[in-house]
This record gives structure tokens, C-alpha cells and sequence, in this order.
């Protein structure tokens, strides 16, 4: 999960793509972490979370058998608190989640995401659906992939093991494991080459 630069192909690479994604009849989702972005504290002795990390869901709509238009994509980001709830969810629970991508801007109220976990019928699997309702554009679109619990399954363990990593966790944790070994300002630099390297 971390950003750690890695020898492939002869060559060094530092980013990786990795999403779980689940493809339907009409739509298709995937579920990847965005790792939190840090910056240096005024006093130089470490580092604080700049923008927390989350669970990036992005759906796209189906345009013919196994084809999908990834140009009319949506994302819908789970907060750690989201991710929880998430993780959480029992054979019979639901959820929903409403947001605001533009809650601080002039544009507050006018695109609104609503996002729904519902059970099966018959408890095998959950119908994940996002709403968009965008106000400047003039648009309504609606997302729904139906995902059995295997594949829910999958979602919530992979949730689980990335919780720590979006809650930029696992850096402190390393930081400490290295501190013992290593100088402070060498653990620093470490740590801040690996997130600006981005």
C-alpha cells in the first residue's frame, strides 16, 4: 500500500494502480485507497496529514456488451469514518452516504452525490448505487451494480487492510520502527521523498 519505489522492468517505478473493480450489465464499479498528502510542520521536526486520505469508488456506465465509457465516470469518495461504516455492514444492513463536492464553494447545493448500499432479497450480495444530481449542467445520472457477497467481501477486507494507510497511519508506525535504527533527519527525508515522489 505504501508508496514505495519498486525495480520493474529495468526500470524504477513509484506509483501503483491496483483498483478491484467488479464489472455488470449496465455499469461497472471500482474501489482503490488515495493515500493521505502530508506537509512539513513550521518547526521542520516532522510531518502532519495536508489532506486526508480515502476509498475512491468510481463508477462508469456500460455502452454495449463488456464496453464502459470511462469518459462519463463518477467518483464517490468513503472518508475513513465511511469506509468504517462500510466495513461494518451486516448480510441485512444498509447505508447511504450524501455529499457536497462543492459544500465550500459558490457552488454549494448545486451537484449532489448520493451514495447506497442495499441488500440482496435473498441476503447474496448488495446493490451499490450512486445518484448525481448536477444542478449547473443539468444532468440526473444514476449508477447502479448489483455485487455478490463474495465480491463485497473482497471490498470490506480490502477496506479493512487500507483503513490504516489512508489514515496515514503506517507512516507514523514506520517512522517509529525506523527511528530506533536511524537518525531523525535521515527517517524524514525518507519519508518525504516517498510522498513528493508521487
Amino acid at each position: 500500500m505504501s508508496n514505495v519505489l519498486m525495480e520493474f522492468a529495468g526500470g524504477t517505478i513509484n506509483r501503483i494502480f491496483a483498483p478491484y473493480c467488479v464489472y455488470k450489465g449496465k455499469a461497472a464499479l471500482s474501489l482503490s485507497p488515495v493515500l493521505p498528502t502530508f506537509s512539513k510542520l513550521e518547526s521542520g521536526a516532522g510531518l502532519k496529514v495536508d489532506r486526508h486520505g480515502v476509498m475512491m469508488l468510481r463508477f462508469w456506465p456500460a455502452i454495449g456488451e463488456r464496453k464502459y465509457d470511462w469518459e462519463k465516470r463518477q467518483l464517490f469518495a468513503l472518508s475513513a469514518t465511511e469506509t468504517g461504516s462500510l466495513i461494518s455492514l451486516g448480510s441485512k444492513d444498509s447505508c447511504e452516504f450524501f455529499h457536497d463536492p462543492s459544500m465550500l464553494s459558490s457552488n454549494a447545493g448545486q451537484v449532489r452525490k448520493s451514495l447506497s448500499i442495499k441488500p440482496h432479497a435473498d441476503g447474496g450480495g448488495y446493490f451499490i448505487s450512486l445518484s448525481v444530481n448536477n444542478n449547473i449542467l443539468k444532468t440526473n445520472e444514476r449508477f447502479t451494480v448489483p455485487v455478490t457477497a463474495a465480491e463485497f467481501a473482497v471490498m470490506k477486507t480490502a477496506c479493512s487492510f487500507a483503513l490504516p494507510h489512508i489514515m496515514g497511519w503506517d507512516r507514523y508506525t514506520n517512522n517509529q520502527r525506523h527511528g530506533a535504527e536511524e537518525s531523525p533527519s535521515k527517517v524524514d527525508k525518507q519519508i518525504l521523498d516517498l510522498e513528493w515522489d508521487k
